[in-house]
C-alpha cells in the first residue's frame, strides 16, 4: 500500500464534497436538527435523557452510511474510479483514502452534533464529555465505512437505499433504541451483540449514565474499531475493478 495515493485519493474526495455545499449542509447540520426535533417533541419530559445518547450514535452513523456509499458509488457510475483503477492506486488505497475523507468530515459532525445536543438541547452527562465526543467520532466512522462496503456491492443509488433495511434497520430495532438490550430475547440479544451499532449506542448510554468504568467503554471501542477495519477490508476485496 502506497500512502501518498492514499491521501491523494483522500484529498480529491475532500475536493469534491467540499464543492457541494448540500451534502456538507446534510452531514453537519441534518443530525443536530434531528437531535433537536427529539428534544422539543419530549420537552418536559424525561425521555430525551433515555433515549438522546442513542440518537447520537443512530442519526451521524445513518447519515454518514448514506452519504458515503452515494458518494462512491458515484465515482464507479461515472467511470471514474475505473481510470483510477487502471493507473497503479489499488482497491484498498481507494478505500482507504475515501474513509480517510469522510472521517474528517465525521470528526466534524461529530463536535457538531454533540455540542448541539448538550449545550443547547440540554442532554445530561454523567461522564467525560471528551469520551463522548470520542465515541460520537468512531460511531460516524463507522457508519462511514459501513457506506464503503454497501458501495462496493450496489451497483445504482437505488440499490444503496435498498441496503438499509438489510444494513441499518435491524442495528436500529435491535440496537438498544426501542427496549433496552437485556430486555430483549436471548436470541434477539445474541444477535444485537454482533452488530456494531450496539456497542456504539452502549458505549454512548454508558457515558451519559456514568453507569461503567473507562476500562469497559475502552473494550466497547475497540470492539466498534475492529468492526470499522473488518468493513475497509471487505469492502476492498469486494470493490470491482471495472463498473458493471
Amino acid at each position: 500500500m502506497n500512502a501518498r495515493r492514499t491521501f491523494a485519493t483522500a484529498g480529491r474526495a475532500l475536493q469534491q464534497i467540499r464543492h457541494d455545499p448540500r451534502t456538507v449542509g446534510l452531514l453537519l447540520v441534518v443530525p443536530s436538527l434531528l437531535i433537536g426535533l427529539i428534544a422539543w417533541l419530549f420537552v418536559d419530559t424525561p425521555v430525551f435523557e433515555q433515549i438522546g445518547p442513542a440518537m447520537l450514535a443512530l442519526f451521524p452513523f445513518t447519515i454518514m452510511f448514506l452519504i458515503t456509499s452515494i458518494a462512491t458509488l458515484r465515482e464507479r457510475r461515472t467511470g471514474t474510479l475505473e481510470r483510477l483503477l487502471t493507473m497503479p492506486i489499488r482497491q484498498l488505497e481507494f478505500i482507504l483514502g475515501y474513509a480517510i475523507a469522510f472521517s474528517l468530515l465525521a470528526l466534524l459532525q461529530a463536535a457538531v452534533t454533540v455540542s448541539f445536543a448538550v449545550w443547547v438541547c440540554g442532554l445530561t452527562i454523567e461522564g467525560s464529555l471528551w469520551l463522548l465526543f470520542a465515541i460520537a467520532v468512531v460511531d460516524a466512522i463507522l457508519g462511514t465505512t459501513l457506506g464503503l462496503l454497501a458501495s462496493a456491492f450496489a451497483r445504482t443509488e437505488f440499490q444503496v437505499v435498498q441496503f438499509m433495511p438489510a444494513l441499518i434497520f435491524p442495528q436500529i430495532l435491535l440496537g438498544g433504541i426501542f427496549l433496552p438490550r437485556d430486555q430483549l430475547p436471548d436470541f434477539l440479544h445474541f444477535i444485537s451483540d454482533w452488530l456494531p451499532l450496539s456497542h456504539a449506542i452502549d458505549a454512548l448510554n454508558a457515558v451519559a449514565t456514568g453507569s461503567h468504568d473507562a476500562a469497559w467503554i475502552g473494550v466497547e471501542l475497540l470492539i466498534i474499531a475492529a468492526f470499522i477495519v473488518g468493513f475497509i477490508v471487505l469492502g476492498a476485496i469486494t470493490l470491482r475493478r471495472r463498473t458493471p
